[in-house]
């Protein structure tokens, strides 16, 4: 049987990986501060809450032995990085390295992490490859590709092998309506056009109208939840059957613009979704779409949930519980 650490297994990501791990026969064990998460989504396996900058933590959770380690546990807000760049380098960077030496400690030698389309910066092309230059506008981006290369280097020196896997945008919900995105504050804009729709939110902000897109709305690429951690699971088969450390961008290939989204939202759920418009915001560019074709060629992944319907569904499904 695999054994699994998920660090940041109570998130959003994490616990619908927690989820499809113990479906396919793994053991799991999550490791979660709880600073963002929440407990009753770790529906299975064992559960320790702790610090991940603890090193006697650390100790103490890999000591128990582990195949591999998956790690959610960063913090993931563009606009808080730039306010509070500290914060961000001590966690995401400073953090997980000493995740990474308490792995080699313990002689644990998978490592699969969470990383993100900020780490290609402005887009000099669409839809964006793996060989795309990585130049990162952000604190977020740059923590996120520093763990990259030290991931590179722990490889070469320390035989640590490592699947990198660049995240577009992450949506939807739990098809079977258990889990679902739960953020405070909530940045994602399928969860907030999906929170007005219902009436949480008062209105939808959209930001520019004037983008050089068919409809002046921004356009972004919404990979369906359960996808990504089936792209996780075809990672971790992948090294558990000895592969090479590799970096893989996630994606479906294929954006959907503000409007398009909002558009859907207002089909799927039969409400008027109320909206200002606002000016441009600093950064944002008009098209971030993924070239996924490398882990589909190289591990055979699929995705099922590859329609805005379905991931907007799924969604409203989670958001409506309350309604």
């Amino acid at each position: 049987m695999t054994m699994v650490l998920v660090v940041g297994g109570a998130g959003y990501i994490g616990s619908h990986m927690v989820k499809m791990l113990d479906q396919r026969g793994c053991s799991v064990t999550t490791l979660d501060d709880l600073s963002s998460g929440h407990r009753d989504a770790v529906l299975c396996g064992d559960f320790v809450q702790g610090d991940m900058a603890d090193p006697s933590v650390l100790d103490a959770v890999l000591s128990r032995g582990f195949d591999a380690v998956m790690h959610f546990a960063s913090f993931i807000q563009v606009g808080e990085s730039v306010q509070q760049p500290a914060k961000y380098y001590q966690n995401n960077v400073v953090n997980t390295l000493g995740l990474l030496d308490a792995m080699r400690a313990h002689g644990v030698s998978r490592f699969i992490f969470s990383s993100t389309a900020a780490t290609f910066g402005e887009p000099q092309y669409s839809p964006i490859d793996e060989q795309h230059p990585q130049q990162p506008i952000n604190p977020y981006g740059r923590t996120k590709l520093m763990v990259e290369q030290a991931l590179a280097d722990y490889d070469r020196a320390y035989g640590l092998k490592s699947v990198c896997l660049r995240y577009f945008n992450a949506a939807g919900a739990d098809p079977e309506g258990q889990l679902g995105e739960r953020h405070e504050p909530e940045t994602h804009l399928i969860p907030l056009v999906l929170q007005a729709a219902s009436g949480r939110r008062p209105h939808i902000g959209v930001f520019g109208r004037d983008y050089d897109t068919p409809d002046g709305t921004c356009i972004r690429d919404y990979i369906h939840i359960e996808d990504l951690c089936s792209a996780h699971w075809l990672a971790l088969q992948s090294l558990m059957g000895g592969a090479g450390s590799q970096a893989y961008n996630l994606g479906n290939g294929h954006g959907f613009s503000v409007q398009e989204v909002i558009d859907t939202a207002e089909r799927v759920t039969g409400r008027k979704v109320p909206v200002v418009n606002e000016p441009r915001r600093a950064g944002d560019p008009a098209r971030l779409v993924a070239d996924a074709s490398l882990i589909r060629q190289q591990l055979g992944w699929q995705p099922k949930f590859a329609d805005l319907d379905t991931i907007v569904a799924h969604a409203w499904a989670w958001e409506s519980r309350g309604c």
